[in-house]
C-alpha cells in the first residue's frame, strides 16, 4: 500500500540511508522555496500589515483587507480575525511580530482540514478519476501525478478520455512518455488507453478493465474541461462515472477536481458545483507560481472543506507536491 503525503523528516525515517534523506529534505526545501516565490505578492501585502509597533483595530482592519484581497473569502476571514484575537489575548502579545506568527498558527489550524493523504492499494487498481474546468491544468497536472505516482513504485495506466478537445490524447501521451522516462525510483513506461474520437465513457471502461487485467495500481482517468454550468457536459461526466462502476463497482476510488489558483474564489464555486455533481474525494491546485493569492485555500477550508492532495507551483514535471498545511501558511505570510 502506498500512502503519498509529505516527505518524512529523519527521524520518521529510521530505515532511509543518510544521504537519501539528505536528497529528499534538499528536495523538500527547493520545493518550498517554489512556493514562497509563488505566493509573494500575497506575502508581501500580508507582511506589511504587520511592519508598524502597535497592536490596535487599525492593524485589525488593515489584515481584514489584505486577506480578502488574497481571496480568502468573508466567512474564513471573519474566522481567522475572531480567532487571532483570541490568540493575542491568550498568549498576551504586545508586538505586531508576535502577531504575525499567531497569524500563522491560526491558518495552519485552519488548512489542517484540508491536508490528507492520497492512499494507494486497498483496491488494485485504485482509479482515480480527474476533471476540472478548460485551462486549469488537469492534463499537465495527470503527467505530473503519474510521476509521482511512478516515482514510488505504483504501477500507473492512464485514460485519455478527453476525446472533445484538439489534441487532448496527444498532449496526454507526451506527458505519460515525459514521466514515465523521468521516473526516478526505477525504470517504468506509463501505459496509456485511448481511442481516436472514442466516446469518454467508452475509453474509461476500456482503462479500467486493462488496468484490472494489467494488474496495475493506478488507473487515473483523464475527462474533458468544463464549465460546472455546462449542464450537458456535466451529466457526461456522470455518465463516465457511472460507466467506470460497471468495470469495477468499487470505482471510482477518487474522484479529483484541479482548480486554477488564480480563478480566486470562483475555485469555491467549481468545488461545489463538481462535488454535488459527482461527489468529490479531493482537489489539486495548480498555478501557485503565477499571480495566485493563495487565501481561497482558506475559503474552501471554511465553506467547503475537502482534501487537498497535492499543489502546483510551475511547467515542471517535479512542480507538483502534497499539500502540508504547515508548509503552506508559513509560505503565504511569509
Amino acid at each position: 500500500m502506498f500512502s503519498f503525503f509529505k516527505k518524512k523528516s529523519v527521524s520518521e525515517t529510521p530505515v532511509a540511508a543518510p544521504e537519501s534523506t539528505r536528497s529528499l529534505a534538499a528536495q523538500r526545501q527547493g520545493w518550498l522555496a517554489k512556493l514562497r516565490a509563488g505566493l509573494r505578492k500575497t506575502g508581501s501585502s500580508l507582511a506589511a500589515v504587520f511592519s508598524g509597533t502597535r497592536i490596535d483595530e487599525v492593524l485589525y482592519e488593515e489584515l481584514e483587507s489584505a486577506l480578502l484581497m488574497a481571496d480568502t473569502g468573508v466567512k474564513a476571514t471573519q474566522y481567522l480575525l475572531d480567532d487571532l484575537k483570541d490568540r493575542v489575548k491568550d498568549r498576551q502579545a504586545t508586538a505586531p511580530a508576535a502577531v504575525r506568527e499567531l497569524l500563522v498558527e491560526s491558518l495552519t489550524t485552519l488548512l489542517c482540514a484540508l491536508e490528507k493523504p492520497l492512499v494507494i492499494g486497498p483496491q488494485k487498481p485504485t482509479v482515480i478519476m480527474v476533471t476540472g474546468v478548460n485551462g486549469a491544468g488537469k492534463t499537465t497536472s495527470i503527467g505530473k501525478l503519474a510521476r509521482h505516482l511512478s516515482d514510488r513504485g505504483a504501477g500507473v495506466l492512464l485514460a485519455a478520455g478527453d476525446t472533445f478537445r484538439a489534441a487532448a490524447r496527444e498532449q496526454l501521451m507526451v506527458w505519460a512518455t515525459r514521466a514515465g522516462s523521468e521516473a526516478s525510483t526505477r525504470a517504468m513506461t506509463i501505459e496509456i488507453i485511448s481511442q481516436d474520437g472514442g466516446d469518454p465513457a467508452a475509453v474509461s471502461f476500456d482503462a479500467v478493465s486493462a488496468g484490472r487485467a494489467r494488474a496495475k495500481d493506478v488507473v487515473l482517468v483523464d475527462t474533458a474541461g468544463r464549465l460546472p454550468t455546462q449542464l450537458h457536459l456535466m451529466e457526461e461526466l456522470k455518465k463516465i462515472k457511472r460507466v467506470v462502476q460497471k468495470a469495477d463497482s468499487g470505482a471510482p476510488h477518487e474522484v479529483l477536481l484541479v482548480i486554477d489558483g488564480n480563478t480566486g474564489q470562483n475555485a469555491l464555486t467549481q468545488v461545489k458545483a463538481f462535488d454535488d455533481a459527482l461527489g468529490l474525494t479531493g482537489l489539486i491546485i495548480t498555478k501557485l507560481d503565477g499571480t495566485a493569492k493563495g487565501g481561497v485555500l482558506a475559503a474552501i477550508a471554511r465553506e467547503r472543506p475537502m482534501p487537498v492532495y497535492f499543489i502546483g507551483v510551475g511547467e515542471k514535471l517535479d512542480d507538483l507536491e502534497t499539500f502540508n498545511a504547515s508548509e503552506f501558511a508559513q509560505a503565504l505570510l511569509a
